[in-house]
């Protein structure tokens, strides 16, 4: 008969020993998490961790190297190169993922970006001027921030059914909003010993743990799914079948509403970020005055920039340690995706009857806190009903081109409302009003189709 430490170190190794057990249970105050899950869902959420972590000490170096040398105002019109690029993206993430098994797709794809920091950072060092590295990488990091997150949340969606997605997804996210609380404090400090360059390297070594997790993930679940019939292997190991993600987005009227959906947030938030970008900006030449020279500008607005992240991430990880699990429980995803735009409506409409940079930090901040949260949660477990070309291929071709289609028709609204019908900041804002309304028709379009879908199987709630 095995002795009783035997015993005990099967049941750990299977997940349902003491420390599994204690685990779910500490982890309750997220959300329902089952022993035998503990293991995997919190390697998935120190992997959202890693890559948010990674992802904020680049962002906020963005903000110095780009508003050093332009007005807050080339941050919408750089959209639109974007946009084009992430076509070709698109078609090559979709082209990888049929011939790639899902661990080395997201292995090549992350080394590539390290590859790519690696070399803005010898740019850098040898002198390319700032008022060109700034464009340059303001426009990656666009493309970057879009398609990395994408991928992870495809990995996550082929690995849990609905139901568990529902209830382990806010835990995951956690790790993402424990990493942007933390992300922008540490930038805070770092920046100012290192440079907005050094962050490069900072990024770059987080990615690459990024790559050494999801290979312990897949290993894990495929070694899980054998106990599966439902869920054979060869579903973990496999590459996923031809066909492009945008073909697969216009086949389907679920994926085009929640397309459209990203599209006009996309635009209200980008527009909201002009905005406050805007007047950070005006308040930093006010301040520095005459004797800032280039360099002093760049660093105060990247430090301004880091505090403002950290506020709405802060935000973010309050909303999903208590409310995310909660509001998914109770009001279902279609309740959760409504909460957003009712914030963004209230928040908004004061703005557009005098908008000032603290007004606008905490619109703003508590707009970024929920949509990291909350909303990036539920859009997430959207794709859960979806089959799994969908949840790669087309939730890949969403969370990219279409959140920079949304950028780009804001860089056309500033456009206008700066150069030929000039607009207040207030203006800004009241145009954000009559957007928010049709991203709230557009939730309740989508809440409709997926209980449609979901109705023949009798399953769930929307």
């Amino acid at each position: 008969m095995p002795s009783r430490g035997a015993a005990r170190k099967r049941d750990d190794s299977e997940g349902t020993g003491p420390v599994h057990q204690s685990l779910a249970w500490v982890l309750r105050i997220v959300t329902v998490v089952q022993p035998s899950e503990t293991t995997k869902a919190l390697l998935l959420a120190l992997n959202s961790f890693l890559l948010i972590f990674g992802y904020y000490q680049i962002k906020a170096a963005r903000e110095g190297l780009l508003l050093a040398a332009h007005p807050a105002s080339i941050k919408a019109y750089l959209a639109i190169p974007q946009v084009f690029l992430l076509v070709l993206v698109v078609k090559g993430f979709s082209h990888l993922s049929s011939r790639l098994p899902r661990h080395l797709l997201i292995t090549w794809v992350t080394l590539f970006c390290v590859g790519n920091l690696l070399f803005f950072y010898a740019l850098g060092w040898v002198g390319v001027p700032v008022s060109i590295m700034g464009v340059v990488f303001f426009v990656w990091i666009g493309i970057f921030n879009l398609t990395i997150p994408a991928q992870f949340w495809g990995f996550a969606n082929d690995i849990y059914t609905e139901q568990e997605g529902k209830r382990l997804f806010p835990l995951i996210a956690l790790g993402a909003s424990l990493g942007g609380g933390a992300g922008p404090m540490a930038a805070r400090q770092v920046i100012p010993v290192i440079g907005c360059y050094g962050m490069m390297l900072v990024t770059a070594v987080f990615l690459c743990a990024t790559v050494a997790l999801t290979w312990a993930i897949h290993a894990r679940d495929v070694r899980e799914s054998l106990d599966r019939p439902h869920a054979p292997a060869v579903d973990r190991v496999s590459p996923l079948d031809p066909g492009g993600g945008f073909r697969i987005v216009l086949q389907s009227r679920y994926l085009l509403l929640i397309a459209a959906m990203v599209v006009v947030y996309n635009y209200i938030n980008a527009a909201g970020e002009f905005m406050f970008s805007e007047l950070q900006r005006q308040t930093a030449i006010r301040e520095l005055g005459a004797s800032g020279d280039a360099e002093q500008l760049q660093n105060y607005i990247g430090a301004a920039f880091a505090g403002y992240q950290w506020l709405g991430n802060v935000i973010g990880l309050g909303v999903q340690l208590f409310l995310v699990s909660r509001v998914l429980r109770w009001a279902g995803i279609g309740g959760a995706l409504l909460v957003l735009p009712l914030m963004a409506l209230g928040g908004y409409g004061v703005a557009a009857f005098g908008a000032s940079l603290l007004l606008l930090k905490w619109v703003k901040a508590a707009e970024n806190g929920v949509d990291y949260s909350l909303m990036k949660t539920a859009r997430s477990a959207l794709f859960l009903v979806t089959q799994r070309e969908e949840k790669y291929k087309a939730q890949a071709a969403i969370e990219t081109f279409c959140v920079r289609a949304g950028d780009t028709l804001c860089a056309v609204v500033v456009w206008l409302g700066t150069a030929i019908v000039p607009l207040s900041i207030e203006g800004f804002a009241a145009a954000n009003v009559a957007a928010v309304c049709l991203w709230i028709a557009l939730c309740l379009m989508i809440v409709r189709e997926r209980k449609r879908m979901q109705a023949p199987a009798g399953a769930g709630q929307g």
